[in-house]
């Protein structure tokens, strides 16, 4: 897995495992558990720290952000609004032209094939977006 370097020398990595250890309750144990679905979902995930510590998920562009509430992890998918959810795991930020999200509360079980499903969709989404660059022929 590529890492992206952040403040201080630490990796996003690093910043996202403290940020995981600081919460240290449900929400640092479902944001641990969401990590560790969406690196079996693409192991080719790149990890971000941005907007003075968010925990970003890319994989050709942003597939998703991670931040802590009080009450929620909220998990926003940047396309959502353009990724199908048939197992309806979006339940915030519907009514947006593109952000969809995923308040996970204390208690609260995700779907693991489902949400790897909604993972791999998005990097696919991010692919096929992600403008070709064609080779000039030699003359």
């Amino acid at each position: 897995m590529k890492k992206t370097d952040a403040k201080q020398g630490q990796s996003a990595s690093e910043l996202i495992s403290g940020r995981i250890a600081e919460l240290g309750n449900w929400r640092g144990e479902t944001l641990d558990r969401i990590r560790r679905l969406i690196r079996e979902a693409d192991p080719d995930i790149v990890e971000e720290w941005k907007w003075m510590g968010t925990p970003v998920w890319s994989h050709d562009g942003i597939i998703c952000t991670g931040e802590s509430y009080k009450k929620a992890v909220k998990l926003t998918f940047i396309k959502g609004a353009s990724l199908e959810d048939p197992d309806h795991l979006f339940n915030s930020s519907l009514e947006g032209n593109a952000r969809r999200a995923i308040d996970i509360h204390e208690g609260d079980e995700i779907n693991a094939s489902a949400f790897k499903a909604l993972i791999r969709r998005a990097v696919v989404l991010n692919i096929a977006g992600k403008p070709k660059t064609t080779k000039k022929a030699k003359p």
